[in-house]
């Protein structure tokens, strides 16, 4: 079955003609599978570093490769370094299209990144947390990072998951331990009353996912085990995962967007689960089928999430038709269904 048959419409010439240069590359990339050195492709791809909100978002860079203020750059939210180059990642830039995205990648891993490979709200790696270790890993594979530390970050990332060679918190006299915030294995997270945060581990399995099959080491493989243990122990349609806070899961699960930073929606948790290679696991099929009931006549998905005001550019009218959040849902019903 092609995941055309899934639609109710065509999006692709309101994704290819009307959507902007950034949607329209990824299209031609991801969607229609027009080789790296395609003419077209180059076209637009070199359009959308040069226009539209890759463009909006380097402009506002600093010289030194940081957004806002120096430092580890997770405040101000959302327009600080971090959240920048989540944003970039998802944007679809590469390091190779413009230096500034190398500059920006060296900036994070020079300020953010501690030498036992914890990524840090703050700058000492008591600020580590899944959700930051997760969508930092992921973003710089995902820009085309190939800094060596990057390997570091992904060991303790890894350890982190499985508890290997990491101590209890308390225990502050050993080389590596958990923290507040990262406060166990299994994903336990302080913010969720130190119970495992389905948050975080979706971004922790969208890094792992990114990473090459063939270079996994043991501890990335174990950990991988285990965050598919967790993210399938439940319905993910259903998302009932441990709530630290509240009775119910978060509403948000069910509410599509982009940018996409710590909150997390069922499209990114069926996104990380299908680059592990289960999405024809049949305990998916009741997520994919919310995906595809959420399309309109056209073939296109709305915004339901947003950060309106709150980042570098605007991704379209909340409730509406949205380019971004259709490629989305389009990119995981290719995956899923096949060309």
């Amino acid at each position: 079955m092609s995941w055309h048959t899934q639609l109710h419409g065509d999006p692709l010439p309101w994704l290819l003609e009307q959507s902007g240069p950034g949607v329209r590359h990824l299209v031609l990339r991801d969607l229609l599978d027009l080789a790296p050195q395609d003419p077209q492709l180059a076209a637009a791809r070199s359009a959308a570093h040069r226009t539209g909100q890759i463009a909006t978002i380097l402009d506002r860079m600093d010289a030194a490769g940081f957004w806002v203020e120096p430092g580890p750059g997770y405040l101000p939210k959302y327009r600080s370094t971090v959240w920048s180059v989540i944003t970039l990642a998802q944007l679809g830039a590469q390091i190779g299209e413009d230096e500034r995205i190398g500059r920006a990648c060296a900036y994070v891993l020079d300020h953010a990144l501690n030498p036992d490979g914890q990524f840090s709200m703050s700058g000492p790696p008591s600020g580590t947390i899944d959700c930051l270790q997760g969508n930092l890993c992921w973003a710089l594979l995902k820009l085309a990072c190939q800094d060596p530390r990057l390997e570091t970050a992904f060991d303790w990332l890894a350890a982190s998951v499985t508890g290997e060679g990491i101590a209890p918190a308390e225990d502050r006299g050993a080389p590596l331990r958990y923290y507040a915030g990262k406060c166990g294995p299994d994903f336990a997270c302080g913010a969720n009353n130190r119970l495992p945060c389905a948050w975080g581990a979706v971004k922790v399995m969208l890094a792992l996912g990114r990473w090459p099959a063939g270079q996994r080491t043991p501890a990335m493989q174990a950990a991988i085990r285990r965050g598919i243990a967790f993210l399938l122990g439940t319905d993910p349609a259903l998302a009932a995962y441990p709530t630290g806070y509240s009775d119910k899961p978060s509403g948000n699960w069910w509410k599509f967007g982009f940018p996409i930073f710590y909150v997390t929606d069922l499209l990114q948790n069926v996104e990380a689960l299908v680059a592990l290679g289960y999405g024809r696991d049949p305990r998916l099929a009741h997520s994919l089928n919310i995906i595809r009931e959420k399309q309109d006549a056209a073939g296109r998905w709305p915004l339901e999430y947003d950060y309106a005001s709150k980042t570098w550019c605007d991704f379209g009218p909340k409730n509406q038709p949205n380019p971004w959040v259709t490629l989305r849902a389009l990119r995981i019903l290719k995956a899923v269904e096949g060309s």
